[in-house]
């Protein structure tokens, strides 16, 4: 294991929609859609963030999930806590109509390190 703390946080960003979302008219959704296209975008644009994938779980949970709070998950590589930070304050920030995505929507991070398997056992057998 690599203690090197040059390397970038590994970061899985937990996202749900919450009831809010659910509870609005077809015609209000697309507002709510349009937010999250923004937000994802800003994740994937900002400086000393490397997002390595998103993963959304709608195909086999359909509408709010009671035994699991999220519903996507963004994989990314972050230069620091403070830019993971700055992930999560997406949610604060980027509106949506009168109010901000985290009426509809809340993060979650998960921080840690890349796995890596000690170099005295990568080559065991």
């Amino acid at each position: 294991m690599s203690d090197n703390p040059n390397l970038p946080l590994r970061v899985l960003f937990c996202c749900g929609v919450t009831q809010n979302f659910f509870d609005l008219p077809r015609e209000k959704i697309g507002e709510v859609w349009q937010a999250y296209g923004k937000m994802l975008a800003a994740v994937e644009s900002m400086d000393g963030v490397s997002v390595l994938g998103i993963m959304d779980d709608d195909r086999l949970t359909v509408g709010n999930a009671d035994n699991s709070p999220w519903t996507f998950y963004i994989m990314a590589d972050v230069r620091d806590f403070d830019t993971a930070v700055a992930v999560c304050n997406l949610y604060r920030t980027t509106p949506v109509g009168e109010y901000n995505l985290w009426r509809y929507g809340k993060i979650e991070a998960r921080v840690g390190r890349a796995l890596q398997v000690p170099p005295q056992h990568a080559n065991a057998a």
